[in-house]
């Protein structure tokens, strides 16, 4: 909102192709698939169309290549446009059910993920507690403690991506 307020729209929609093409390449790259863009988000899936043995691994890999390529591309930005951009991104896994003609995947492992990208900082990863389980041998975190998220009756365990390791690979 603040960037479209600042931005004539024809700069503002340079601005937001530029930054689903960069976010569309790295999630793709990692074999995930763009769900949706919403307004100045990006939904993506792991697992669906192709399942695989690591797609949360991929998943927390795909949300720190993003915010490698913001970075890329906010350099970009302000020469070009005279701004940067700034990513908040929830990563969790679970059920989910898909199938419509959109390909929407709902279910409370997507509304949990909504909920941590609301609860991160602008610039962090906010993982779900069942992809720390499953990704915690590749990466490192920051405990944030219990969340009280909306919609959510229990708090949530949540944890700040720092860094993850190029060089582990894991199967569940």
């Amino acid at each position: 909102t603040e960037l479209g307020e600042r931005l004539d729209p024809e700069s503002f929609r340079q601005v937001m192709r530029r930054y689903f093409d960069a976010a569309r390449g790295v999630i793709e790259h990692h074999g995930g698939t763009v769900e949706k863009f919403i307004g100045d988000a990006v939904m993506a899936v792991f697992g669906v169309p192709v399942l695989h043995e690591d797609d949360a691994l991929r998943a927390v890999r795909a949300a720190a290549g993003l915010r490698e390529a913001i970075e890329v591309l906010n350099t970009e930005l302000e020469v070009g446009f005279g701004t940067t951009l700034s990513v908040r991104t929830g990563v969790n896994t679970g059920q989910v059910v898909v199938g419509t003609e959109e390909r929407l995947a709902t279910g409370d492992a997507v509304n949990l993920a909504a909920r941590l990208e609301q609860a991160a900082a602008p610039g962090q990863i906010v993982i779900g507690p069942q992809t720390w389980r499953l990704v915690r041998g590749a990466v490192t975190v920051e405990p944030l403690g219990p969340l009280h998220l909306k919609g959510k009756s229990q708090p949530v365990a949540a944890y700040r991506l720092l860094q993850v390791r190029s060089d582990v690979q894991l199967m569940a």
